[in-house]
């Protein structure tokens, strides 16, 4: 795997054009029961602007057993006919404020079974395990195999600032599944999600008052006596040449696609970690499933993604990406912003709210008497206490569920108390490849 992942460059470099667009098309699936194993783990480090290093291992699979069992459906997507159109058409509208149409194919994919209960536990669990490794005492079992006989000789070393996840396949290689990790508020790679928290989910470059002046991720805030205004010529221009990570997501997810081409690939992750399997998704279109993300709405439109058209009687793009959240967690609904909020004073500023696809809501307010508290944003909140909690959990008109129905956020938005136009005198965006 090493040997061929060295290639890989190369490799892509001479795919041709045909291959490329062919991967849009894939056959049905039946839903069926899928077994996983640990294949590989990744880990890229950032040099400053540059993305370097990146790096796959194989995992060291000792005995017969498997790791896990997850439900998948059947599932209608759309899927760009090529993804170099994609770049275009997102690079046109960035640099020269043009718009390309995207030829947007849809096909029928094997997506993880969202109603399942189990089925979103382990998920879960494979996303916590995105912020660890194997041999950490905390790494959460599947199966009493994941503690004992993995072994992963790949770096985390304490100087290295990555984006960092693990891969997940199951046995017959039909199905490979992206886990990457979310915000690590002490560790090395803490000030680099914290940056990317604030680009990506604050209404203008985490200013949430003249106090921050000099905390701020960019210079986008227009002065004005009477309104909080914001450039967004100028978020445009942060974002390109300042948000690594999703820039580096698409790489990996090419390479995934180089190493695995017939293969239904999800996306899995935690806060940022899931706000970017999200956007990652909605890009290629992968089925992706969120926990306790911030609102990523606001980000995709700002990173210029294209995204696809509604389906049936919808208004919102149809992308296959499922949120999951509770309602005692401020962050994914956004309220936990604000001079006074405990993410301000720890020096973030998450103040979006609305998601892309639909979104699983468990009211843990109601059914379990929590109160809205970001201590109960941790991902081991939502596996132990609540995805693997068997309800019944209040679901709307539909009485009670084992499962809450995913929805979609038709009436959202996002930093309405803001203004945004053109108002920097200097607009133009220059040279930002």
């Amino acid at each position: 795997m090493l040997a061929l992942h060295a290639i890989l460059g190369t490799a892509i470099l001479l795919f041709s054009h045909t291959t490329r667009s062919a991967w849009a098309l894939s056959p049905s699936h039946p839903n069926s029961q899928l077994v996983f194993d640990l294949a590989q783990e990744f880990q890229v480090q950032l040099n400053g602007s540059e993305a370097v290093g990146l790096k796959f291992t194989s995992a060291k699979v000792s005995d017969g057993t498997h790791s896990a069992s997850l439900k998948s459906v059947p599932t209608t997507v759309y899927r760009p006919r090529s993804f170099d159109a994609v770049e275009n058409a997102r690079k046109r509208s960035l640099y020269g404020q043009e718009c390309e149409s995207v030829e947007w194919v849809q096909t029928e994919v094997s997506a993880p079974d969202v109603t399942d209960r189990y089925t979103l536990a382990q998920l879960g669990r494979m996303t916590a395990n995105a912020y660890k490794l194997p041999a950490d005492k905390k790494w959460y079992p599947l199966d009493p195999y994941w503690n004992t006989n993995a072994s992963f000789p790949f770096g985390w070393e304490d100087d290295q600032d990555g984006f960092r996840g693990h891969v997940f396949r199951s046995r017959d290689e039909s199905t490979v599944v992206l886990s990457i990790k979310g915000t690590t508020i002490q560790g090395v790679t803490s000030d680099k999600d914290k940056f990317n928290d604030n680009l990506l989910f604050s209404c203008c470059c985490a200013r949430v008052d003249f106090t921050w002046t000099f905390s701020t991720v960019c210079d986008c805030f227009s002065w004005s006596p009477l309104h909080l205004r914001c450039d967004d010529t100028c978020l445009t221009k942060a974002l390109v040449q300042d948000s690594l990570f999703y820039s580096v997501g698409v790489d990996l997810i090419r390479d995934l696609l180089f190493l695995y081409p017939t293969s239904d690939i999800w996306l899995v992750g935690h806060s940022l970690g899931g706000a970017l399997a999200s956007l990652l998704g909605s890009t290629f279109g992968l089925p992706a499933v969120a926990f306790e993300a911030p609102g990523e709405r606001l980000a995709a439109k700002r990173l210029h993604l294209p995204l696809p058209p509604s389906l049936g009687n919808g208004t919102l793009p149809h992308v296959p990406i499922t949120h999951v959240y509770h309602n005692a967690d401020p962050i994914p609904q956004g309220t936990c912003s604000g001079l006074a909020s405990i993410c301000a004073q720890a020096g973030y500023a998450l103040e979006t709210r609305c998601h892309l696809g639909k979104s699983i809501v468990y009211d843990t307010v109601g059914r379990l008497g929590w109160h809205a508290d970001v201590t109960r944003h941790p991902i081991k909140e939502v596996v132990f206490k609540v995805l693997e909690d068997e309800g019944p959990w209040p679901d709307g008109e539909n009485g009670e569920a084992e499962v809450p129905t995913a929805r979609g956020e038709e009436d959202c938005i996002d930093c309405y108390k803001w203004e945004f136009g053109d108002f920097k005198k200097d607009k133009g965006l220059g040279n930002l490849s």
